[in-house]
């Protein structure tokens, strides 16, 4: 019997347009808040459960919009990021975090070797060979593909306002980053991060050192502020307008 995740709990990721054509796969690695029912709240009050801390909200909605429009296999991850995050590597000291932003985490402090390896095996592991299984399947077809991983962050971290709207973020191949960041600035009214808020490594990142760098695909991870997709209008309206942005890169690209 699985040590973490019982029969009442929901499978560790959900898949939209299983069959898609289009060359874009959408990743959310932190689409989800679910707790497994063994963890109970993880400690947490149910407001705190809610904030960007558990999870990147408004990305779900947004990639779904995004699948419907570009006809592309997407894969939305379930579990609460303070579960364990599926963007770092499992040996990573912040796979599973004792603070995240101003929040102690009581579920975490103390865990066993036994706890944690549950939680790699159990949710970090299926997720990731879910998407491996996926782009091995298109390689095979010798169908084309643009790893697009799709997050979102907060407007205010720790006191501390961002002014981007979103961001493109990569780590050695900016084929994809350089001409998305290109097309967004023609519009005029966004502000555009270049590796900002964030930045990828191989050090703090997974998805796309791993599926995207070492197996030599396009690739591009996208961060959208908070609180433009905070609600469906916003999802929606982000959503097309980062489907034509891909559209656009792609053309030039194939």
């Amino acid at each position: 019997m699985p040590s973490l995740l019982s029969r009442d709990d929901p499978a560790t990721w959900r898949v939209l347009h299983e069959n898609g054509q289009s060359p874009f796969l959408l990743l959310c690695d932190h689409a989800g808040n679910q707790l497994p029912k063994r963890l109970g709240s993880l400690g947490l009050p149910d407001h705190e459960l809610k904030r960007h801390i558990a999870w990147d909200i408004g990305v779900a909605g947004t990639a779904r919009f995004m699948a419907e429009t570009l006809d592309a296999f997407t894969i939305l991850q379930t579990y609460s990021r303070l579960v364990i995050d599926c963007n770092r590597p499992s040996v990573a000291e912040d796979s599973i975090t004792l603070l995240s932003e101003h929040t102690v985490i009581p579920g975490n402090q103390s865990l066993s070797q036994a706890e944690r390896e549950a939680r790699v095996d159990e949710i970090f592991v299926p997720y990731h060979a879910r998407i491996k299984f996926e782009i091995d399947r298109r390689e095979a077809a010798q169908m084309p593909m643009v790893l697009i991983a799709l997050h979102s962050f907060t407007p205010v971290y720790k006191g501390v306002s961002r002014p981007w709207h979103i961001g493109m973020l990569y780590n050695r191949d900016n084929r994809v980053a350089k001409p998305m960041m290109e097309h967004l600035r023609k519009d005029g009214d966004l502000v555009v991060g270049d590796n900002e808020p964030y930045s990828v490594s191989d050090e703090s990142d997974y998805t796309v050192p791993v599926h995207g760098e070492r197996r030599g695909l396009l690739h591009v991870e996208i961060e959208v502020r908070q609180d433009l997709i905070a609600d469906e209008a916003g999802q929606k309206l982000w959503a097309d307008r980062l489907c034509h942005t891909l559209k656009c890169v792609w053309a030039d690209l194939a």
